[in-house]
């Protein structure tokens, strides 16, 4: 999956003239967290989040004119322009990376020097729900697999024998033994218990579900 299919075009912006006080209003209308700042042909030069809005709010202990005159300051004196952005092409795994490494909630997407979506840790965990297929009624088998060539074949087999439907496959490693992997197969079926058995006859152990009666 990439990045076009997932990202957000209609984009709340601003440019880097206008005022903190029309962010802050943007963001509380819109009810979002990011406004990206752009040039009149659409360049994207920085961003401002709600926490920079917070910073730069006046306490109540500061006097009225004080306040009005912070407010009135352009939302460049507090945007950011170290910026780190996507493409559209850029493949949803990668972007994800992105987040991972630089803790950041919101990645703007640019083609081109122009900015054409966004996207949020919102928008991936959605991504991630849907990937896994967690929203649909199903089955979730955890299975201990040699990190070898074939395995992944020989697991799936026993569902395609069974003619049960797999709705996604992930694999991570053993944190306790990097010579296996964990691989975890949800499944569209309510009564896993036949695919288990068949699984270890295979030779595998199951981790998960840890039904009673059956051994792992």
């Amino acid at each position: 999956m990439i990045v076009e299919e997932i990202m957000k075009t209609k984009i709340i912006t601003l440019t880097q003239d206008q005022s903190i006080l029309v962010a802050a209003n943007l963001m509380l209308q819109h009810k979002v967290r990011h406004l990206p700042i752009i040039t009149e042909d659409n360049q994207l030069i920085g961003i401002v989040s709600d926490r920079d809005i917070r910073d730069a709010t006046p306490s109540i202990l500061t006097n009225l004119e004080e306040q009005k005159d912070i407010l009135k300051q352009p939302i460049k004196s507090i945007m950011t322009t170290k910026l780190i952005t996507g493409h559209p092409l850029d493949f949803v795994e990668e972007i994800g990376a992105i987040f991972y490494e630089h803790h950041i909630s919101c990645l703007p997407i640019v083609k081109d020097k122009k900015l054409v979506g966004i996207i949020t840790e919102t928008d991936l965990l959605h991504t991630l729900i849907e990937l896994t297929g967690a929203h649909q009624p199903a089955s979730q088998i955890e299975v201990k697999a040699p990190n070898r060539a074939g395995v992944l074949n020989e697991i799936t087999t026993v569902f395609r024998d069974h003619k049960v439907n797999i709705l996604s496959v992930l694999i991570y490693p053993d944190k306790k033994d990097d010579s296996f992997k964990i691989v975890v197969i949800r499944a569209q079926t309510i009564n896993p218990i036949h695919l288990i058995e068949e699984i270890k006859k295979a030779g595998y152990q199951v981790l998960w579900p840890n039904l009673p009666g059956i051994e792992r």
